[in-house]
């Protein structure tokens, strides 16, 4: 079974060259536009809080309650049965246990969410409106540059 790649041509280094130039410009145009700044800065501002929510609120969380879940072979009685006593013992305690215990909660907490914020923010990186623009600006661009571009492009 033989899969078909079609010939790839080479692009002469002009006609990249023209072809990042106007973006480049394009770029520098639409930098100025109120509308986009202000669709810039919403996005990131989202991008951030989703990042934020994602790595603090639902992976720690989930964490928290499915490993237990897992150790408890899936019953939730049995993990009710262990971590009562657990509990018992926590609110006896006195203040000085409660509080390293609560501080090192705080602490495994914000591990977990700093590691998840790593690794989210490198598996989904923020795409800029500006980019998304100077996409589908290219795009038309090279469709009606098209005639005047050699061959090869």
């Amino acid at each position: 079974m033989s899969i078909y790649t079609p010939p790839v041509k080479q692009v002469d280094a002009p006609e990249v060259a023209a072809y990042w130039a106007e973006r480049r410009k394009y770029l520098e145009r639409i930098r100025k536009v109120p509308e986009i700044r202000q669709r810039f800065w919403k996005e990131v501002a989202i991008y951030l809080f989703r990042r934020l929510l994602w790595s603090f609120g639902f992976f720690p969380i989930f964490i928290a309650f499915w490993i237990p879940l897992v150790l408890a072979s899936f019953n939730p009685v049995v993990m009710a049965s262990d971590l009562i006593p657990m509990l018992q013992d926590f609110v006896d305690s006195n203040p000085e246990v409660q509080a390293t215990t609560m501080s090192t909660l705080a602490i495994a907490w914000a591990s977990i969410g700093f590691i998840f914020l790593v690794f989210d923010f490198v598996l989904t990186p923020f795409r800029s409106p500006y980019e998304y623009e100077a996409d589908v600006y290219m795009r038309s661009w090279e469709q009606l540059n098209h005639d005047q571009l050699p061959d090869k492009v």
